[in-house]
């Protein structure tokens, strides 16, 4: 099995008991699933100092704004940092194509959109539009994309 081979049935690992829900640094991160993202490595963070929100793509979803809203409001978080990557798998992918493919293994289409985006840059500004104008997201939203090559973090200005 695949997960023993990573967790094994008897891993522990070191916890602090001691430490709060509530990330020290007041920041939620929203950011891609994709295993080639450490956010502890590559941002410097250690466990307690953010809450992170990963899905493909680090696109802005109903459940992304409930988590947000939920850490803002209930854990006291003040700030979204939203990071895209560069060779992302959602950018120019094929929904149509993904839809079919899944409708055909399964033999039911998918109930929702899959998030697809034709470049990172500008699904970073279009869902820091989406968070600054959502009622139940508060605080600094800033975005940015991260080079899966270099390990560069670019901030991502507005739409010109």
């Amino acid at each position: 099995m695949p997960i023993d081979s990573i967790l094994g049935w008897s891993r522990t690992v070191e916890v602090d008991p001691g430490l709060s829900a509530r990330p020290s640094e007041r920041v939620a991160i929203v950011t891609c699933m994709d295993a080639r993202i450490l956010p502890e490595k590559h941002l410097g963070i250690s466990v307690g100092d953010v809450h992170l929100i990963r899905n493909a793509g680090a696109v802005i979803t109903e459940d992304v704004v409930r988590s947000l809203m939920l850490s803002q409001h209930l854990l006291g978080t003040t700030a979204v940092m939203l990071i895209g990557h560069t060779k992302c798998g959602m950018e120019g992918l094929d929904e149509v194509a993904v839809a079919d493919a899944i409708e055909e293994a399964r033999g039911e289409r998918p109930p929702l959109p899959l998030g697809s985006f034709a470049a990172v840059a500008d699904s970073v500004r279009a869902g820091m539009r989406e968070l600054r104008g959502d009622p139940l997201v508060v605080g600094e939203v800033r975005g940015f994309v991260f080079d899966v090559d270099t390990g560069a973090l670019e901030e991502v200005g507005p739409a010109v």
